[in-house]
């Protein structure tokens, strides 16, 4: 209808220039094919780094929903993933379950704990909630090295990698494509969340948390939900993580963790479904780009990050396009 303003989209411009379904159709099948091809042109190391910024494409996805989509700022994203990872880890290795029965139980392990973090701490505000989340993510990743069951500071190793109908998901380009399904599984739901009553309420309670009670939203409700959604991310990601590479230790889900998934989001644009990926990628793969420089490369990647937050302090992807 002339004169209302557009509802924003969780593909920000990209839903005005693919504007067809062919164009649509198009677009999907050149990335597929990317996909696929991607392994046989970059080799083992390049598909190494392709399935680890696969893996952060699934986290960031989740963390988008938090953040992006909800406002809530979380500091502790890493908390989810290590949940799902130690599921996996000792439920595999002390109980002898298969992964496909461990993973839904690493799911509801991290939605139980969603539920019992947030439901007292998302009654709180900004600052507060980034302290408290913070505080979660740090008390998971000490208990995790402190504990007999979890292997202590050195970890688990040994985690079996899962079977598919006698297929044995072991080489690196096996995970490479299974964490390409969990990719394309993670942008369907994610769009299909945004397009949701549930999406909308949480744009309400995002942009005015008092305006959208006052139209009956639960605001309380609708931010833990955010908050388990995004838990069910991380624990599926924490549990493939586990199985891909065998072994987990209680510093690969430390503060620097939560930072990075959190950096991907907001340096590609909080709430845009494109930008999230490509800060993801940009994350995993500028430090890679940049080895040539040595030393220096990390203090060139952040350098970048500044002037690109600097520049485009809502993130590298545009919103939308320019009206003609």
């Amino acid at each position: 209808m002339a004169g209302l303003p557009e509802r924003p989209s969780a593909w920000g411009g990209l839903s005005a220039i693919l504007d067809t379904p062919a164009k649509r159709a198009t677009a999907i099948g050149v990335i597929l094919v990317a996909m696929v091809v991607a392994p046989f042109l970059f080799g083992t190391y390049g598909t190494v780094i392709l399935t680890n910024a696969l893996l952060y494409v699934l986290l960031a996805l989740g963390l988008n929903i938090v953040v992006g989509y909800a406002g809530l700022l979380d500091l502790g994203f890493a908390a989810f993933f290590a949940v799902g990872a130690y599921t996996v880890g000792i439920t595999t290795l002390h109980f002898g379950l298969n992964f496909w029965l461990a993973l839904p139980l690493a799911i509801l392990i991290a939605m139980v704990a969603g539920i019992i973090i947030g439901a007292p701490t998302l009654r709180l505000r900004s600052d507060y909630l980034a302290i408290v989340t913070l505080g979660f993510g740090e008390i998971v990743r000490i208990t995790a090295r402190n504990l007999r069951e979890t292997g202590g500071a050195s970890g688990l190793i040994g985690i079996d990698s899962p079977w598919v109908f006698g297929w044995h998901i072991r080489t690196p380009l096996d995970f490479y494509y299974v964490f390409c399904v969990l990719a394309i599984l993670g942008v369907l739901a994610s769009a299909r969340l945004a397009n949701s009553r549930l999406g909308r309420a949480w744009r309400y309670v995002r942009h005015d948390e008092d305006a959208a009670e006052a139209m009956g939203i639960d605001r309380v409700k609708v931010k833990l939900a955010a908050y388990v959604v995004g838990a069910i991310y991380g624990s599926i990601g924490g549990a493939f993580f586990a199985a891909n590479l065998g072994a987990i230790s209680p510093e690969s889900f430390s503060f620097r963790q939560s930072v990075l998934i959190l950096m991907a989001v907001i340096l590609g644009g909080m709430g845009k479904i494109p930008g999230v990926i490509l800060g993801a990628f940009i994350v995993i793969l500028a430090p890679e780009l940049l080895r040539d420089a040595g030393d220096m490369r990390l203090l060139i990647f952040a350098v970048g990050l500044l002037l690109i937050m600097l520049f485009r302090p809502s993130g590298i992807w545009p919103v939308r396009s320019k009206q003609k």
